[in-house]
C-alpha cells in the first residue's frame, strides 16, 4: 500500500465533505469542561465522577493568586484558591445543566465559607463557568433554588487557571474504599 502525506490525505478527505476535525479523528467524542467547588474536593469528585456521561474528573485548585499552589499552601488560607473539580463530559450523554444539578444536590449551597465541618475560604461553593452558556445555566439554577426560599451562597466566577492537585488527592475515595463525610445526595430540583 502506498503511503500518502497528511496534506494529500486532508485534501482528499475534504473533497468528500469531511471537516478538519473529522479528518484528524473521525471517532473523536466532542467534550465539554466544567469546574465546580463545593467544599472538600474529594467529596465533590466522588459524586460528579458517577454521573453517566462524565468522562473524567480531576481535583485541583482555582481562583487564587499563586501559580501552581500546593495543598499545604491552599490549606494555609493565603493563596485565595478554592478546592475544585474539573469535569470533562460528553454533552451527547449528559448536559451541563444535569451535571450542575448534581453539583448543587450533593452539597449545601447555602453554607457560607465552608462545607459541613470543613471551614475556610478554600471550601466555598462556586461555579467556575467556561462559557456564557454555563454562566446562564448556573444563574438559572441559583434562581430556581432562591425561588424555593433558599439563600444560596454559591458564587458564579469566570474560570481562571485550574491547577491540578497532587496525585494522592485524585480519586481519593475510590482508593480509600470509603465515602464522603461532608457530601451527600438530596433532591433540590
Amino acid at each position: 500500500m502506498k503511503k500518502i502525506g497528511l496534506l494529500t490525505l486532508a485534501i482528499a478527505l475534504s473533497t468528500f465533505g469531511f471537516s478538519k476535525n473529522e479528518q484528524m479523528n473521525e471517532t473523536a467524542t466532542k467534550t465539554e469542561r466544567a469546574i465546580f467547588a463545593s467544599g472538600c474536593f474529594w467529596g465533590t469528585e466522588y459524586f460528579l465522577q458517577k454521573v453517566d456521561g462524565v468522562i473524567s474528573t480531576t481535583v485541583g485548585y482555582i481562583g487564587g493568586h499563586v501559580d501552581n499552589p500546593t495543598y499545604r499552601e491552599v490549606c494555609a488560607k493565603n493563596t485565595g484558591h478554592y478546592e475544585a473539580v474539573e469535569v470533562v463530559f460528553d454533552p451527547s450523554k449528559v448536559s451541563y445543566e444535569e451535571v450542575a444539578r448534581v453539583f448543587f444536590e450533593t452539597h449545601d449551597p447555602t453554607q457560607v465559607n465552608g462545607q459541613g465541618p470543613d471551614i475556610g475560604p478554600q471550601y466555598r461553593s462556586a461555579i467556575f463557568y467556561t462559557s456564557p452558556a454555563q454562566k446562564e445555566t448556573g444563574e438559572k439554577l441559583i434562581k430556581l433554588l432562591e425561588d424555593k426560599g433558599m439563600k444560596i451562597a454559591t458564587e458564579m466566577k469566570e474560570a481562571t487557571t485550574f491547577w491540578t492537585a497532587e496525585d494522592y488527592h485524585q480519586d481519593y475515595y475510590d482508593h480509600k474504599g470509603s465515602t464522603p463525610y461532608c457530601h451527600g445526595y438530596r433532591k433540590l430540583f
